[in-house]
């Protein structure tokens, strides 16, 4: 828990495996994964698709490649994505979608994730030698720079039916669906039904050291260990890492609710402090973005003001700083946190 120099609320990828993780990589049974050789990566992926709900699933190495196989197994060269304009693979991942598969991103602006239906409808392309072909829609789920929200069974409904009616396919990225899933009382596969494919992290609030898993039928993931293939994903005896993840679908997903609480906890304690402004969204879960535009103080400034308080943040814009609660937070941290925040506005 919270008993280092430093709290480190950084991001939920800061989290360490477990004891029973580092135990079960040991002893893990492994083969050629390549070939389908490696029963506990089997495993891993027959407990994926299951707990989503889907045919079948595939594990890579990141949330990144995960996202980014995913778009490729959609589209073809040339064609066109709907994103949120505060999406993660539009503005995170590098332009992989662009640089390897040629497609042009649409740009939708957003409410903490989630997108209007009729802003949808508008930004699909009607049939012209002028224009890309409108191919997929992605959404984010819980959505990082929209606070972490959880975005509703009824709202991501209303997003996918448009993309439906339209003949779009839905790539889902759910990085932490599971807190989705935790905030909102549902089951995964509840969230993960609307999309034809799912990507989510095991190294998050899941702890797990490596990995993330792409979920779909059969023929997309079949397309998706295709393309995973040519972006130079596929592993070897990569059960050692599977096993990890197993552990972490087992044993780690309840306990999100713990992560959620002490931000929630924090967010609380944050509001009391004059001018720092709280950002809670509808559906919060394990994330507080904070606004420092009241001291005359930048992010940057604020950090290392943190750092000084042995805080680590990070800045999400030139006065907005993320803190995100994890595995290794608890109430004494949050205390600390909310204590050395009081300490720096005090001081201004």
């Amino acid at each position: 828990m919270t008993n280092s120099k430093y709290v480190d609320l950084r991001s939920d990828t800061v989290t360490l495996p477990t004891q029973e993780m580092r135990e079960a990589m040991y002893r893990s049974e492994v083969g050629d994964s390549m070939r389908g050789e490696d029963p506990t990566m089997n495993r891993l992926e027959a407990l994926a698709a299951e707990k989503l709900g889907k045919e079948a699933a595939i594990f890579v190495s990141s949330g990144t490649m995960g996202n980014l196989v995913s778009i490729m197994a959609h589209t073809d060269y040339g064609d066109e994505i709907i994103f949120e304009a505060d999406h993660h693979s539009y503005y995170y991942e590098v332009g992989g979608y662009a640089s390897l598969r040629g497609l042009a991103p649409r740009i939708v602006v957003g409410n903490h994730g989630v997108m209007a239906p009729e802003e949808i409808a508008a930004a699909i392309r009607g049939t012209s030698p002028y224009f890309p072909t409108t191919r997929l829609l992605v959404i984010e789920n819980t959505h990082n720079r929209g606070g972490g929200n959880a975005l509703t069974l009824e709202e991501v409904n209303s997003m996918t039916e448009v993309a439906r009616k339209h003949g779009l396919s839905v790539h889902l990225d759910g990085a932490r669906i599971f807190n989705a899933a935790v905030a909102l009382g549902v089951d995964a596969s509840e969230i993960a039904k609307f999309a034809d494919t799912v990507q989510f992290c095991l190294s998050k609030g899941l702890s797990a050291p490596v990995g993330s898993m792409v979920a779909g039928s059969k023929e997309l993931i079949e397309r998706a260990a295709h393309f995973r293939k040519i972006v130079g994903g596929d592993l070897r005896q990569s059960g050692v890492l599977a096993a990890a993840g197993i552990v972490a679908l087992e044993k780690m997903v309840d306990r999100l609710a713990d992560d959620h609480h002490n931000a929630f906890l924090l967010a609380q304690g944050l509001k009391e402090i004059p001018r720092i402004s709280v950002d809670i969204p509808p559906n919060p879960t394990n994330m507080v973005f904070i606004n420092t535009d009241e001291l005359q103080m930048d992010g940057t400034q604020f950090l290392n003001k943190l750092r000084g308080q042995n805080i680590l943040a990070v800045a999400y814009g030139p006065t907005r700083v993320r803190l995100v609660t994890h595995r290794h937070i608890d109430e004494e941290g949050v205390q600390r946190a909310t204590q050395a925040v009081e300490r720096i506005v005090s001081e201004v």
